[in-house]
């Protein structure tokens, strides 16, 4: 291949890896759903036709839930494409994959490979080795009754207990259960009591058919919840008077508690201050680690411009990514100075408004002296429109050309008219980030898109990721 054709497939692994950590076929702000999906879906045949082996590496980087399932789907669609030693370096990264999906995701992937009718001997070996890893064959069994139904039907594989075949597939009015949850969930048909012992999305159901006043039912569904479960009902909870739906606030991850810290009335977040922000601070220093206090003079511009209002399907996830960039990097600086499009200080109270300054904020951002700046933004710079290109652009050819700052581009939407994250200018590196806490990761990955690596570089550096993902790292 020619050094052109070189860094040319480099840029389009890049481009591919950055789509796969931001994109989840979802409506954004600028673009509808149908948009996205199709945008994504020609970019993954495109990466998987042309670089099948940088393709499969792509499920070691952080990508996201949904384009991991996506790449693992079209990796099990075409797998009679794939050479002996593919196959095998494919097996054992989706194996590895499936282990970090959350399960109701995995058996969403089993649900779409039976619709595409995809049964060859590998998936069907793929899907009996999950099965098999599975902690509480009842507990699935309850809780995703029908998926992992369809998942034992597609593959002809035998139930993991005799029990668990008679609850999924026999008829069972009336039969009683040796395994007790599964005894439980018969017993929740008729008697309201027994529900509150199963998993809350199960018994959810089981109120409804009840009647239960759903304040009540929070209140005492409260001990089963899970730590993220807790989190997304704290709303419904107080709407609904149920005050008993307590919560550590400290252990949650930093970019979901500062989505729900957004999701509050100023009002309460000014009442809860001390408590939200230590929360995030305690959060922020758990995701820097030993990279806490290292990262020198940091400044950040963090986009909190309207369109970081997100949409109605992905409600304030860009602003709830800057604000927790915000307090992550804070963690990691030995300085650190913020400065937000709109000119408010007060990140706790922030919400999205007004135009995208960002050329003016880059300029104030620079003159602070930095070590590394950091720009979380959607990259639509309108005010005035292209300043911080040439800001940019005028800064690493004149007056930083051995580029004294690092400075780094963090883009949280996807934009599906040019099948990347939109890029502030040629002279900075953009990466795509969906959690604020694999920002250091994505520093280091941004290093590549320069528009300067050679693909023997990001491959060497792709491999490296995939051994650390096999081996646990």
């Amino acid at each position: 291949m020619s050094v052109r054709g070189d860094r040319l497939a480099a840029e389009d692994v890049l481009l591919f890896a950055n789509a796969s950590i931001t994109a989840t076929g979802q409506r954004e702000f600028h673009s509808g759903e149908a948009h996205q999906r199709l945008s994504l879906g020609f970019l993954h045949d495109y990466v998987l036709g042309n670089y099948r082996d940088l393709y499969t590496a792509t499920l070691a980087l952080d990508i996201n839930d949904h384009n991991a399932g996506l790449i693992i789907r079209r990796l099990l669609e075409s797998a009679g494409e794939a050479s002996d030693a593919q196959r095998r370096t494919e097996g054992r990264l989706i194996a590895r994959r499936l282990e970090s999906l959350p399960p109701q995701r995995v058996y969403r992937l089993f649900r779409e490979l039976r619709t595409a009718g995809v049964n060859n001997r590998r998936t069907r070996a793929i899907i009996r080795d999950w099965l098999t890893t599975r902690p509480d064959p009842a507990l699935d069994a309850v809780k995703y009754r029908n998926a992992l139904k369809l998942a034992l039907r597609h593959t002809h594989l035998a139930p993991p207990s005799e029990e668990v075949g008679a609850f999924l597939f026999a008829s069972h009015r009336g039969k009683r259960f040796t395994t007790p949850l599964l005894d439980t969930w018969r017993e929740a048909h008729y008697a309201k009591n027994r529900l509150y012992d199963l998993p809350f999305t199960v018994a959810e159901g089981f109120a409804a058919r009840h009647g239960i006043d759903r304040g009540e039912f929070l209140e005492r569904i409260a001990p089963r919840l899970t730590r993220l479960e807790r989190l997304r009902l704290q709303n419904s909870a107080r709407r609904h008077g149920a005050g008993s739906v307590p919560m550590d606030l400290e252990r949650m991850p930093l970019t979901r508690l500062a989505s729900y810290v957004l999701s509050l009335p100023l009002d309460d977040r000014a009442r809860r201050r001390t408590e939200l922000e230590e929360a995030l601070t305690a959060a922020a220093r758990r995701a820097a680690g030993t990279e806490s206090g290292r990262w020198g003079r940091v400044t950040a511009v963090l986009d909190d411009s309207f369109s970081s209002s997100g949409s109605t399907a992905k409600r304030r996830r860009p602003l709830a990514v800057a604000l927790a960039s915000h307090y992550l990097l804070r963690a990691l600086a030995t300085e650190y100075i913020p400065l937000w499009t709109s000119g408010r200080a007060d990140a706790l109270l922030n919400y999205p408004y007004g135009v995208t300054p960002l050329g003016h904020r880059i300029i104030d951002a620079l003159d602070t002296g930095p070590d590394r700046l950091v720009l979380v933004s959607d990259g639509w710079d309108n005010a005035p429109p292209g300043l911080a290109a040439e800001v940019l652009r005028v800064w690493r050819s004149h007056l930083d050309p051995d580029g004294r700052v690092d400075i780094v581009h963090l883009n949280p939407v996807y934009d599906a008219g040019d099948f990347e994250v939109r890029r502030l200018s040629a002279a900075v590196p953009t990466v795509g980030v969906r959690d604020a806490e694999d920002l250091p990761a994505l520093v280091e990955l941004a290093h590549f898109a320069t528009g300067h690596t050679e693909l023997s570089e990001l491959t060497s550096y792709l491999a490296a990721r995939t051994r650390g993902f096999l081996e646990g790292r």
